[in-house]
């Protein structure tokens, strides 16, 4: 069985920096497409980036030029790095993990494995 784990929130002042990691593990995990995604009190849950099997990453309007998505395929671990952080960006925030068949990578329902969340509170 296929688990993500996310660790690395927390709370931030605004213009400050944070990084989440998401794990992986379990047998057959061979997901090469990696989104993050992100939840506000209230609202749905909304697309923050995607990096694809071939390193191509996409970022939402909102968070393009101050959040970076990587991964490092030897760990099984991706990375979302945060700057400049403001208060609109507080949510959970979820790594989801599937794979390179066609669909929207933009969608959160395209997306087979989740992890838990992790909280990002930025004051202001």
């Amino acid at each position: 069985q296929v688990q993500l784990v996310e660790s690395g929130g927390g709370l931030v002042q605004a213009g400050g920096s944070l990084r989440l990691s998401c794990a992986a593990s379990g047998r057959g995990f061979l997901s090469p497409i990696m989104g993050w995604f992100r939840q506000a009190p209230g609202k749905e849950r909304e697309f923050v980036a995607v990096i694809r099997g071939n390193g191509d990453t996409t970022y939402a309007d909102s968070v393009k030029g101050r959040f970076t998505i990587s991964r490092d395929n030897a760990k099984n671990t991706g990375y979302l790095q945060m700057y400049s952080l403001k208060p609109e960006d507080t949510a959970v925030y979820y790594c989801a993990a599937r794979s390179s068949l066609p669909g929207n990578l933009y969608l959160p329902s395209s997306y087979g494995y989740w992890g838990q969340g992790t909280q990002v509170t930025v004051s202001s």
